[in-house]
């Protein structure tokens, strides 16, 4: 099927390279690149329809050949059920969370003077964490800031630092013995860059945490759950997604509308953003005598081997 993709795609640029037009020759490949997605569109729909036709007797679903899907085994993947995992989470850092018994509190901040690009960043994640707090870095030190959270409370602090006047890097510190995270932002689109993006609204969002398979992974997932409140408010039917991906973690933040019993859709309500975990920290941000628990190196990422992954 791709050898027939790659003949289809190569016969266009042959048709489409006869006409001496620059402007024409545009408009021809563009009208026979739509003709190649309409009629990959029904074939996908036809298959569809058969299936829903065969029912059970459907034969299975190929599984596409992705990085993701052929991942090299890793010893540090687990099971959920795991009697050892499921104890060492009930005594971690997060138990507390998890058991209603200390809900969260977030506190927001960012470097000194951000951009107009990281302080509209930031209004979204006020809108996304409607329980948490911004306060001005001004000329504070991030040690004094994580001091001042711990005093009044917070269990969790987000920094936000830019880079070329744009969110580049995320930490969040659980407070107040830690770890910290520290992430890599990227592909970041704001809510008015969207296409028909819904309604923001304050409420506690559903959350769902895909592809968190490793101990590191498990513990990352964890981290970031925490940030949320534990019962979300379903009468605003949002939903947050963080899936990792190749060790790229994905955030979607949508609301779902019923058309009807049976039909759903969603919409998206932003922000959209890439994180990609750069070290996990031992105890609170210390970037010169901090302990880590795990940093990025490109060695220890697999090398070459691009099927090797971390989360």
């Amino acid at each position: 099927f791709r050898f027939l993709l790659w003949l289809l795609s190569t016969m266009v640029r042959n048709t489409t390279g006869q006409i001496k037009d620059k402007i024409k020759r545009r408009e021809a490949y563009m009208k026979l690149k739509q003709q190649r997605k309409q009629e990959k569109y029904e074939n996908r729909m036809r298959k569809k329809k058969e299936r829903e036709e065969l029912g059970d007797a459907a034969p299975p679903k190929q599984m596409p050949k992705t990085l993701d899907s052929m991942r090299t085994p890793d010893e540090t993947m687990v099971d959920e059920q795991d009697e050892e995992i499921q104890k060492d989470e009930d005594e971690d850092e997060w138990a507390s969370y998890f058991k209603d018994e200390t809900p969260p509190k977030l506190l927001i901040t960012t470097q000194q003077a951000p951009s107009l690009r990281t302080k509209q960043f930031i209004e979204e994640l006020q809108g996304l964490f409607p329980h948490g707090k911004y306060v001005k870095r001004k000329d504070f030190e991030l040690k004094l800031i994580t001091k001042f959270a711990i005093n009044r409370g917070y269990t969790d602090l987000l920094v936000v630092t830019e880079q070329h006047k744009k969110p580049y890097i995320m930490i969040v510190s659980h407070l107040p013995k830690g770890p910290t995270a520290t992430f890599r932002i990227s592909s970041l689109m704001l809510h008015n860059e969207l296409t028909n993006p819904a309604e923001r609204s304050k409420h506690f969002p559903e959350l769902n945490m895909k592809g968190f398979g490793t101990r590191l992974g498990r513990r990352m997932g964890r981290l970031l759950q925490a940030l949320f409140p534990p019962k979300a408010d379903l009468s605003g039917r949002s939903i947050a997604t963080f899936h990792n991906q190749r060790d790229f973690i994905f955030f979607r933040y949508h609301r779902y509308i019923f058309d009807s019993m049976a039909k759903v859709r969603i919409q998206e309500l932003g922000p959209r953003f890439t994180l990609r975990l750069k070290s996990l920290q031992n105890g609170l941000f210390d970037p010169q005598h901090g302990e880590y628990e795990w940093a990025y190196h490109k060695k220890e990422m697999g090398g070459k081997d691009r099927k090797m992954f971390n989360l």
